[in-house]
């Protein structure tokens, strides 16, 4: 039984560990690969290597893995990474994890500058990268800072301005708060969208010499082959769309492009190594059969998986619609208790008043009590005088009766004694007046005291709670050839009709408009990178990436390939 072998594959966020025989292919370890992940969508991608040479290339499926010029190490390294870029992400790719995927390399080459992005449009990417990562923007949860230590803009960006991280930050969650309610997935969408429209965005970059000898770079992409000058990979000079091609073939470092236009001459250019020339022809015909296979109806699977991707979303749609249903639900029924507390709080606080009241009133009506009972005893022993003066009137009387012969000093005292008598009485009266008085009050007061009580029983009553193709050719072989055909096709030429993200979202236009004269005024221009230059031209002259195309495929055939040569 041969020993197996150890293999590493890295995908953009995960590294997976596989044990395959000497004679597995590069297909059966590709198909490992795919199913472990669960990816159907796999005519985009491939599996890299770096050779012996130190050369990053892809994995042939029909060849033995140990029969091609891996670096042999234990275990065997391999990155599963997109080979071939869709010319829309919003129509061809369909499964999430293929989202994903893409989201994430090309996050990583802009990130790296190995694809170009502009710092305004940068500063707007990293916006919907923090939506895929953090989800709805939280200031309760996203406190000051929270990016700091985040990836989120390529370092030229970030050297090129004098700007701190937190001014970053805020221009970021400037345009971050305003996705909110918007799925991850949605968020790598719309990422991806605006990606898409960068120049240097899936295009394989070639060096390569026409007959002149003049270094040029060829572009290899979606659309078809662009060619560039040696200064300048954002504007492409001359483009050739794949339904113009008829055949592509190489020998040895010579490449030949025939038109099908026959009235046109064959596009010829020369690559340093023949193994870039075999790199260029894998790369054309996958590329050129995804151009046929969009312009054709889905096959059953492609539509099976759309279908599959409709439910999905619709199912992710709906439970995101619950939760935020929930959360609303669950603010408003904070917000109720919240406000059932400042209710409670009200009523608690208006009972101690009511209570430190009624405390005050008891005190109050202790003392009138007080008062009343003194003035009733005062009262009594008044009375108890008055009726001891008239006895001893009566008794005077009586006694002057049967002593008319007192003297007359003893008729003034009883006279004296008499009208003593008479005050005592009207003090007597006035007394029991002011007792009356006293006892009505207190009556009042009681009766106040009763109201008080029942309105504070009624205030303290509980409160109701709220409710709440591959690299086909042998190693040994020095040239191919593959022939192209538009049978069948429709829609050629569609991709003429592409206009910029920023053309159709006037909104986004107009505010990538006003962030870039705002970080053109911290920008340190001795800085700035040729691309930079470029592209800031490029902004002046009104280009893009689509009028470019327009522009680079005027004319017929035969006049571009002789543009070419004379470059």
């Amino acid at each position: 039984m041969p020993k197996p072998i150890s293999v590493r594959v890295t995908t953009m966020d995960a590294e997976l560990e596989f044990a395959i025989q000497p004679g597995t292919t590069g297909k059966q370890l590709f198909d490992q690969v795919v199913k472990t992940i669960g990816l159907r969508e796999v005519w985009f991608f491939g599996l890299q290597y770096d050779d012996n040479k130190g050369y990053s290339t892809w994995l042939k499926l029909n060849k033995k893995v140990t029969a091609q010029d891996c670096q042999k190490e234990t275990p065997l390294q391999f990155k599963f990474r997109v080979k071939f870029f869709p010319e829309d992400v919003a129509e061809e790719l369909i499964q999430e994890i293929t989202q994903k995927l893409f989201f994430l390399q090309v996050k990583e080459a802009i990130l790296s500058e190995t694809s170009y992005c502009p710092p305004e449009t940068a500063v707007l990417l990293a916006s919907y990268a923090c939506q895929v990562k953090f989800g709805d923007y939280d200031h309760k949860k996203h406190h000051e800072g929270f990016l700091a230590n985040e990836r989120t803009l390529p370092q030229r960006v970030l050297e090129q301005h004098k700007l701190t991280k937190q001014q970053w930050e805020e221009r970021i969650v400037n345009w971050y708060s305003e996705h909110k309610s918007m799925l991850r997935e949605d968020a790598m969408m719309e990422y991806l969208k605006i990606a898409q429209d960068l120049e240097m965005y899936g295009v394989n970059y070639f060096s390569i010499k026409n007959k002149k000898g003049s270094d040029l770079f060829l572009g290899v992409d979606a659309l078809g082959l662009n060619v560039y000058d040696k200064e300048d990979q954002l504007t492409p000079k001359i483009g050739f769309p794949w339904s113009e091609i008829r055949n592509i073939s190489f020998n040895d470092k010579k490449f030949v492009i025939k038109p099908i236009d026959k009235a046109s001459p064959d596009f010829i250019f020369f690559a340093p190594r023949l193994r870039i020339n075999k790199r260029i022809l894998a790369l054309c015909m996958g590329n050129h059969e995804l151009y046929l296979r969009r312009r054709k109806p889905d096959t059953i699977e492609v539509q099976q998986m759309k279908a599959q991707a409709r439910e999905e979303k619709h199912s992710r749609q709906m439970e995101r619609a619950q939760l935020v249903e929930e959360a609303r639900n669950k603010k408003a029924a904070q917000e109720e208790m919240k406000k059932f507390k400042e209710e409670a709080e009200k009523v608690t606080s208006e009972y101690q008043r009511l209570q430190q009241e009624l405390d005050r009133k008891e005190e109050s009506n202790k003392l009138l009590e007080d008062k009343v009972r003194r003035a009733e005893a005062e009262a009594h022993e008044l009375e108890l005088t008055r009726q001891k003066a008239e006895k001893e009137k009566e008794r005077i009387e009586n006694d002057s009766r049967k002593q008319k012969q007192e003297t007359e000093a003893m008729k003034k005292v009883a006279q004296e004694t008499e009208k003593n008598a008479r005050k005592l009485a009207e003090e007597a009266e006035r007394k029991a007046k002011d007792a009356v008085v006293l006892q009505k009050k207190l009556a009042e007061a009681k009766a106040e005291q009763e109201e008080e009580l029942k309105k504070l029983k009624q205030m303290t009553a509980a409160p109701p709670v709220p409710e709440s193709a591959t690299d086909d050719t042998a190693e040994d072989q020095t040239a191919g050839a593959t022939e192209f055909s538009m049978d069948d096709t429709e829609g050629i030429g569609s991709e003429m009709d592409r206009v910029h993200i920023a053309e159709k979202n006037k909104a986004m236009a107009a505010k990538l408009k006003s962030l870039t004269a705002e970080l053109a005024q911290t920008r340190d221009d001795t800085k700035q990178t040729s691309l930079d230059l470029l592209h800031a031209e490029n902004m002046k002259q009104g280009r893009d990436k689509y009028k470019t195309l327009r522009q680079i495929r005027q004319g017929n055939t035969k006049s571009r390939v002789e543009q070419f040569e004379n470059l």
